[in-house]
């Protein structure tokens, strides 16, 4: 049994060099386009049995180098289509942000189930030092997620609430 209570049977799986887990994870199926400056580079993998995200590599063509404060959009040389009601979210790898201040801007980024460009990571560096991106080098995680559309009900007035319109750090801190 994990800790959130999910029971699963682990098996390890020699060909992909993991391990893969039948837990009660979801899983679909997403059409992936390796483009050719993205060529030669591994495919996006889950890094553990039960990893959220799977990280996504630099296809630089030569090094690129981030001033402090500097920021670029990195390619992945990958493109795919999401099957409807899907989104996929690039998030930080954390790694990255403790060891060096490099973080994603505009995180969560997310791709939209009829986006058919390639995926492109916008890396900042936070940090002291200049940080140089190598090719393939792992520079953000990439999830998956359902999709939940909202419609709006017009009203003159909201429900009451304890906390009311308290924001921003209302309860401390």
């Amino acid at each position: 049994m994990y800790g959130n209570g999910v029971k699963g049977v682990i098996k390890v799986d020699e060909e992909r060099g993991m391990r893969e887990t039948n837990t009660k994870m979801a899983h679909i199926t997403v059409a992936l386009q390796q483009l050719p400056h993205g060529e030669g580079l591994p495919l996006p993998k889950y890094q553990t049995v039960l990893a959220a995200g799977m990280d996504l590599m630099a296809a630089v063509d030569k090094p690129l180098t981030l001033a402090p404060g500097e920021r670029a959009l990195v390619p992945t040389g990958l493109a795919m289509a999401l099957p409807p009601g899907y989104e996929a979210q690039v998030r930080p790898r954390s790694g990255l942000a403790l060891k060096h201040g490099v973080t994603v801007l505009n995180a969560p980024g997310t791709i939209d189930a009829d986006y058919r460009g390639e995926v492109g990571v916008i890396l900042i560096n936070l940090g002291q030092e200049s940080f140089t991106v190598q090719r393939g080098e792992r520079i953000a995680q990439l999830l998956f997620a359902p999709v939940l559309r909202g419609d709006w009900l017009s009203t003159v007035r909201l429900s009451q609430t304890s906390r009311g319109s308290g924001g921003f750090g209302h309860t401390g801190r």
